[in-house]
């Protein structure tokens, strides 16, 4: 999708503005349209480079990037959120193209795993992720875990 400016930024270059429009857009996604009531605040956040995507000054699309060793042995990709408006228009796909090479870029190239939401996992697959376990549940979401390798 085109019209998207990206900004990948450290938790601490994070305006207070920014951090909110995160929280929104991820607690419109994960909790409202989700109806799942989880904890989004996990204390990963500060450790986080952040990825967001904004359309005429409105967030739209955001991921969390954590380097190897916080959440999974490798590098991974969470908290992957569109807002419902720019869905089917190419946006996810330009956030997952973007969250790859921001990832890449900041820390080399690695292998990314993800623990993505199982009905998800085809779209996954077109960015190079494999499936790397079973499926599980995640706060009453299944879930499975995806690898993209170097």
């Amino acid at each position: 999708m085109n019209g998207i400016e990206w900004h990948y930024l450290a938790f601490d270059q994070l305006s207070a503005a920014q951090l909110y429009a995160v929280l929104q857009l991820r607690s419109e996604v994960f909790v409202v349209e989700q109806t799942c009531i989880f904890q989004d605040m996990d204390g990963a956040d500060a450790q986080a480079m952040h990825l967001l995507g904004s359309l005429q000054g409105s967030l739209v699309a955001y991921a969390r990037c954590l380097a190897a060793g916080h959440k999974f042995a490798e590098a991974s990709i969470g908290r992957v959120a569109t807002r419902a408006a720019v869905r089917g228009t190419g946006a996810g796909h330009a956030l997952m193209r973007q969250a790859i090479a921001c990832l890449l870029q900041a820390w080399g190239a690695q292998a990314i795993r993800i623990g993505g939401q199982a009905h998800l996992e085809a779209f996954y697959r077109q960015h190079g992720f494999d499936k790397a376990g079973p499926v599980y549940l995640e706060d009453g979401i299944a879930h499975i875990e995806m690898l993209r390798s170097i």
